[in-house]
């Protein structure tokens, strides 16, 4: 049975799409991680007597979050279904997996879902004698204003967060250090996206909103929440030009001489070239402002099935930041040699 507008994908049972993808997860790791339960991943080779990173969220976003463990990244991740926050039992048993006796630091994207079962997660960890803190990962511009970043979703700023974060968990002694390096990489990171089209849920293959053709979702989220508003569909450098606006007009003072690290990611279905050609619009802006790109990341590492759009993603170093940013990591979803 097929649907004229439903997405065409090529899988086996739409219901076991999360089971099915996070076993070929577990494949593509060649050996270097290994199945917890019933679906978290942990990496085999674990520093030990070290404090844990574990990341997790929904299935359908590939690679992130489970895409991110690995060498200078996260130690495992807890895996949900498509779109849903991995339940309490599999954040626990993800838990005790990486836990080394020095505990463990939780790092999520703040939805609602991930927060209440990861805290479930966190206080039946504590009861085994596991010590957890969190750092909630809230870098959407779009979602509230800088006076309610408490509201604010977690995007694609999850990428150079859990690099930096990953870096850390390969270097640092105590849990404390951990957390303290993640919310300072929370804390420099902003993220801007817009959307052109929706992407879908494999077990209805419906779309998970509309969208015109003629109109562009500025500031909207990775599922398709309310963003700022619907702009006419303009070119490249125009919407590179205002997604920067949104950025700059945000409370992370962004001065001349300030180096960052510049991602810009597809949210599914936007090619590479396009995200070139917004490169190509976004970096003169920077460059007028005495911006520095330490680096520039363009890929397409936190998606939405066949959802169209891109996203900005500015983290602003400082010493720290940059050195552990420096470090190679190795992962599915990214790799820095």
């Amino acid at each position: 049975m097929s649907h004229a507008n439903s997405a065409k994908k090529i899988i086996n049972n739409p219901l076991k799409c999360a089971d099915e993808l996070f076993e070929g997860l577990v494949l593509a790791y060649d050996g270097k991680a290994r199945r917890v339960g019933t679906r978290s991943i942990v990496m085999n080779d674990l520093r030990p007597d070290a404090p844990a990173l574990l990341v997790g969220g929904g299935a359908g976003h590939e690679p992130i979050y489970h895409g991110l463990i690995g060498k200078g990244m996260a130690d495992g991740a807890a895996v949900g279904e498509i779109f849903a926050a991995p339940p309490p039992d599999i954040v626990l048993e993800a838990t005790q997996a990486v836990n080394r006796g020095k505990g463990v630091l939780f790092l999520y994207g703040n939805y609602a879902g991930d927060v209440m079962n990861f805290d479930i997660g966190a206080e039946l960890a504590a009861e085994e004698g596991i010590t957890v803190k969190t750092v909630i990962i809230n870098d959407d511009v779009c979602s509230a204003p800088p006076t309610d970043k408490g509201k604010r979703r977690g995007v694609a700023g999850l990428v150079p967060i859990t690099k930096i974060a990953g870096a850390a968990a390969a270097t640092v002694d105590s849990l404390d250090e951990l957390a303290r390096i993640a919310q300072k990489a929370v804390d420099n990171t902003r993220t801007v996206g817009v959307s052109t089209k929706p992407g879908s849920i494999p077990a209805t293959g419906k779309p998970t909103f509309e969208l015109a053709d003629d109109v562009i979702g500025l500031g909207m989220g990775i599922h398709g929440e309310k963003g700022v508003g619907l702009i006419p569909m303009c070119t490249a450098d125009e919407l590179a030009a205002k997604i920067l606006d949104l950025l700059f007009g945000d409370d992370l003072a962004l001065n001349a001489g300030d180096e960052i690290i510049f991602f810009v990611n597809s949210l599914g279905s936007t090619h590479m070239m396009e995200l070139l050609i917004l490169l190509r619009g976004a970096k003169p802006i920077l460059e007028a402002r005495g911006i520095k790109i330490h680096q520039t990341i363009v890929d397409n590492i936190v998606t939405c099935q066949e959802m169209a759009g891109v996203s900005f993603s500015i983290t602003k170093l400082d010493a720290e930041l940059k050195k552990l940013w420096d470090m190679p990591c190795e992962s599915v979803g990214y790799t820095k040699l």
